[in-house]
């Protein structure tokens, strides 16, 4: 047995700045193999039940009550049951459907920064939780959670907490893409605020530590204080919104919707990855042309759109990545997100047709389908006079940020 060195540890690289997007993406398909490989059974799921899942919450509580005042605040305190007891009361169908997809998994059960390593050019999770049942019979958004939370916060030794939202992003649309499990967005906050939560109460606790000098506890009461501070933000309701991101094959979409998400911290969803999930085979897979027939098209635009909704109403801004060509795709999202009181914006992106064909050509190791041969074929609807009002044009052969500055900007306002 090989002890890997500590500065290993991906919370240390973290705290040193050399977490790079490259791993952050390897590590979310880690994870993501990890739990499509992992166990479950009806036991399992048994523990995905309301209840089972409550009993531990309102524990949390009634431990933590007597730290209102000295690490929490009474808002704090009952904003946080207040978001608990509604979603047990109110969403009671979204702990079924979760069971019902086999998302109560033989997890990690405590899979944060400093249980992962990275050593010989390769990802050790280590530490799963073996000894409790109920911390390891879990969904598997309670395992996304813990890097969520670690991301967002830091999780600091050094006591500075500094979020990186723009590895969060990254992570969760690459774990996504990967798993197909958009509608567990909806259950994430929840666990998120379960995991600082908790966290808020270990370190709570060592403030009656006799043991622990005073000196040192005026730290650790500050650092709880952060998370339950982290905790109380997952439950606050925020303003969804919807961007469609549309235009022919090798107008640059995706490398916009990327950008786009890493401004606004949104989920970008692609009608490449929704389509091979619906078709049942590996987002890395390329599809045969079972995957491309009118059928599938409106399967998959109408999927698009019913995540986007879903997620939308939950609070998200959600990024929809498809050609959107046909016009009555596009109207199929004004008339909806009009129904929703849901904000939409459209992004054409355009490009000369041998900008857009070189693009195409020189794609690799991209989930996309689409071949050089195949755009001849494509035509676009122009946009109809109801739709302009929505529309922002879009040159990608120039600088994007720029010409996206007063939709981040308007967005982070409405935010």
């Amino acid at each position: 047995m090989r002890q890997f060195p500590q500065e290993t540890l991906l919370m240390a690289m973290f705290e040193r700045g050399e977490l790079s997007e490259a791993l952050v993406i390897e590590l979310a398909k880690a994870i993501a193999r990890f739990h499509q490989k992992t166990a479950t059974s009806d036991y399992i799921r048994s523990f995905g039940k309301v209840e089972q899942v409550r009993e531990a919450i309102d524990q949390n509580y009634e431990q933590t009550e007597k730290y209102i005042g000295l690490a929490q605040t009474q808002e704090q305190f009952d904003d946080c049951r207040q978001y608990t007891d509604r979603l047990f009361a109110e969403s009671q169908h979204w702990f079924d459907r979760r069971i019902a997809q086999d998302k109560i998994r033989e997890c990690h059960g405590d899979i944060h920064l400093n249980n992962i390593a990275y050593w010989n050019d390769q990802l050790l999770l280590f530490d799963c939780i073996e000894f409790n049942e109920p911390f390891r019979f879990v969904d598997t958004m309670f395992d996304v959670a813990y890097i969520v939370r670690d991301f967002d916060s830091g999780d600091i030794v050094s006591g500075a907490l500094r979020g990186r939202q723009d590895l969060t992003t990254l992570f969760l649309n690459t774990y996504l893409e990967q798993t197909g499990d958009w509608e567990g967005l909806q259950i994430l906050p929840f666990y998120v605020n379960r995991q600082a939560y908790v966290r808020a109460k270990i370190l709570s606790f060592l403030l009656d530590d006799p043991a622990i000098p005073a000196s040192d506890k005026a730290g650790i009461q500050k650092l709880a204080a952060q998370f339950y501070h982290q905790a109380w933000r997952y439950c606050q309701p925020q303003q969804g919104r919807m961007i469609l991101i549309s235009g022919l094959s090798g107008a640059g979409k995706s490398t916009t919707a990327r950008t786009l998400a890493k401004q606004l911290n949104a989920i970008h969803l692609r009608s490449d990855a929704v389509r091979k999930h619906l078709g049942g085979i590996s987002v890395d897979d390329r599809g045969d042309a079972s995957l491309y027939t009118p059928e599938m098209h409106e399967k998959t635009y109408d999927r698009l759109l019913e995540l986007g909704l879903l997620l939308a109403e939950s609070g998200y801004t959600v990024i929809l990545d498809a050609k959107y060509d046909r016009q009555h795709y596009r109207q199929a999202a004004i008339d909806q997100a009009k129904s929703h009181d849901i904000p939409l914006q459209i992004l054409f992106c355009d490009a000369p047709a041998d900008v857009r064909r070189d693009r195409v050509a020189q794609r690799t190791g991209d989930i996309a389908d689409a071949t050089v041969d195949l755009l001849p074929q494509q035509k676009f609807d122009s946009f109809t006079e109801t739709e302009q009002s929505y529309v922002q044009v879009l040159d990608t052969t120039q600088a994007i940020e720029p010409q996206l500055a007063r939709l981040i900007h308007d967005s982070i306002s409405l935010g």
